[in-house]
């Protein structure tokens, strides 16, 4: 087991997103997971029926204790939920973990639509932790208020990955799945260009988690010195085959089989 991952987010008490995603997911791909929780979450496959924050102190307290003992090698950053937790986590990066990679998922919305991070925080997110971002992980309705933008089609999502890496950001996965079609699209911007990654559409109401699931993933390579294509590709054949290898469990949107087993050797090459 190499390369440790300090992921600060909130816990989903359902088990399929949140920290308990995260610390499975870098579980699986041999690294290892490290935590300070934002965030209590009465939570299941049905949504989100109540948040109980962790004061602001006693986070920066759970991150201090993990650095300063432990170490890290990179940053994963889910749920943040409140302007002053943003604040805490920014100066602690700042302060405690300089030049370290830090995967920044911008969680918003849960998956059954409960807002997980206040209206006047997006302010506080875009001035303090985009800046120390190596590599931001938006979904389509987050990109879309992190932009301005209406993000409808390809061509939108090209034109907001723009924008997102006009503000400061060095890397961009611009995840398409909100898009319609067969085919899913997500989008890696850098200063070295854009790379496409598609792969068919999984027809399955179970994909609760996949988003911190795959931020936790691409941590994990970074953390293991990956290049970020490559820990990109090895995140995303990790979460597809986790989610074709989904329990079942739950009503509504189901976790994935964290669990599952992949030859992340042969890994699905970026479209041109």
């Amino acid at each position: 087991m190499h390369g440790r991952v300090l992921v600060i987010a909130g816990s989903d008490s359902g088990g399929g997103a949140g920290v308990q995603a995260d610390v499975k997911a870098i579980t699986a791909l041999d690294a290892f997971a490290m935590t300070a929780i934002t965030a209590l979450t009465a939570q299941n496959t049905l949504g989100v029926q109540g948040v109980h924050p962790v004061p602001p102190a006693f986070l920066r307290l759970q991150i201090q204790s993990v650095l300063d003992d432990l170490g890290a090698d990179a940053i994963k950053t889910g749920m943040l939920g409140d302007a002053a937790t943003i604040t805490a986590v920014a100066d602690m990066i700042q302060t405690r973990a300089p030049g370290l990679p830090v995967v920044v998922d911008p969680v918003m919305v849960a998956k059954g639509g409960h807002s997980l991070l206040a209206a006047d925080a997006v302010t506080h997110l875009r001035q303090r932790l985009l800046p120390l971002a190596s590599v931001l992980t938006p979904n389509l309705p987050e990109a879309e208020v992190l932009t301005g933008l209406s993000i409808t089609t390809p061509s939108d999502m090209h034109r907001a990955l723009a924008s997102l890496l006009a503000q400061g950001v060095p890397a961009v996965l611009l995840k398409g799945g909100h898009l319609e079609g067969d085919d899913l699209l997500d989008l890696l911007g850098t200063a070295d260009g854009v790379i496409a990654f598609r792969a068919p559409r999984i027809a399955t109401r179970h994909t609760h988690g996949t988003g911190c699931t795959l931020a936790s993933a691409i941590a994990a390579g970074l953390a293991q010195n990956l290049p970020l294509p490559e820990a990109v590709a090895r995140a995303r054949a990790y979460v597809r085959a986790a989610i074709l290898a989904a329990p079942g469990f739950g009503a509504g949107h189901g976790p994935l089989n964290h669990a599952v087993t992949v030859d992340l050797s042969r890994l699905p090459r970026p479209a041109d």
